[in-house]
């Protein structure tokens, strides 16, 4: 998540005690608002160890989480499509408990089921194939719907099933078709040309640590620019901490972190990142940086909309699988497309 994720928390502050004030003479000595100033300066205390405590067991998580999906993706083929499905799997669950707390009841084990197909078919096919098995999708559900009694929730069950293949489980298939790009832009364009232009076996490699580290690398930078700068609020009545200045050093830090992959693969990986020149990882990376905010918006939303501060808890101290892909389910599709627009142009 970027800067100020635990804006929606449910804060201590909430139930302290409003006779705590600045000033001692507001009560009698023997008050709480006496001790107002060591009392505000232990809550402080106390909110900060609590950060530390939190920034601590979410590094530990990082620690193990980042290794891993960096070993996953080297890997590819099947270890990586079970790594997809399950991060997939976990986080339409999440998804589909959001629907639940708003009242309406998703059909689930249509839903799940089809969404691990989407996955699936975008790896042993395209995204063409996985699009006609959405449609596939929305037709059985409809049918399902028909065998169950409550008539009056049709259209929720219906659309929320439905959103949560299409918004999980259709954009993370992307995160299969950019590992395999090579593969998957041969449906488009000639294998022999894509060779030619640099694209090859490893280029998905490349082209998904690069995604991934651009996104993660405009939540760093927004968190820290935020921190610093924060005055103007970007979308308050969504995600009140976050402000335009983080979001405008987000974007600044993706654009560095971008090129930082560029030159770490230029330099050990080079036949990975000949696909794209220097000014396209640029381009690209800000582009990212942009679309990665929207998706940590719209996430944001549907927590807001649901009255929950977090998807699930699976990930100590980061909440739940969809929380920590938020952002990257707009970033793949949107790499994906941007590669096929980029060579579009470059066959012209």
């Amino acid at each position: 998540m970027s800067e100020g994720e635990n804006d929606e928390k449910i804060s201590s502050e909430a139930t302290a005690p409003a006779v705590f004030a600045d000033d001692p003479e507001a009560a009698p000595e023997d008050s709480p608002a006496a001790n107002s100033d060591s009392a505000g300066m232990s809550e402080a205390a106390v909110k900060k160890a609590s950060r530390r405590r939190d920034l601590l067991v979410r590094l530990g998580t990082s620690a193990v989480l980042i290794p891993f999906v960096l070993w996953a993706i080297a890997q590819g083929g099947l270890i990586y499509l079970a790594v997809v499905l399950v991060i997939g799997t976990a986080a339409q669950y999440e998804f589909y408990g959001l629907i639940v707390d708003k009242g309406a009841k998703p059909i689930r084990s249509v839903g799940m089921s089809f969404g691990a197909a989407v996955i699936v078919v975008a790896y042993f096919g395209n995204e063409y194939q996985a699009m006609l098995l959405m449609t596939a999708t929305l037709l059985v559900l409809m049918i399902a719907q028909l065998g169950k009694n409550e008539i009056h929730e049709a259209m929720a069950s219906i659309s929320g099933t439905f959103f949560g293949v299409f918004y999980v489980s259709w954009l993370l298939s992307h995160a299969i078709l950019l590992r395999k790009f090579d593969m998957a832009a041969a449906a488009h364009y000639d294998p022999a040309t894509l060779v030619t232009l640099g694209f090859g076996p490893g280029s998905g490699i490349f082209f998904m640590v690069y995604t991934l580290v651009s996104v993660v690398g405009c939540d760093v930078g927004a968190y820290f620019a935020g921190r610093a700068w924060g005055h103007r609020k970007l979308a308050p009545e969504i995600s009140p901490n976050k402000s335009v200045e983080g979001a405008l050093g987000g974007i600044i830090a993706a654009g560095l972190f971008g090129l930082s992959v560029k030159l770490i693969f230029d330099q050990f990986w080079p036949d990975w990142s000949a696909g794209i020149p220097w000014s396209a990882a640029l381009g690209f990376a800000v582009l990212l940086a942009v679309v990665g905010i929207i998706g940590d918006l719209v996430e944001s939303l549907l927590k807001r909309d649901a009255a929950v501060k977090d998807t699930g808890s699976l990930l100590p101290g980061m909440g739940g699988v969809l929380d920590r892909i938020d952002a990257p389910l707009l970033g793949l599709p949107a790499m994906y497309y941007l590669l096929l627009g980029y060579l579009y142009f470059q066959t012209l």
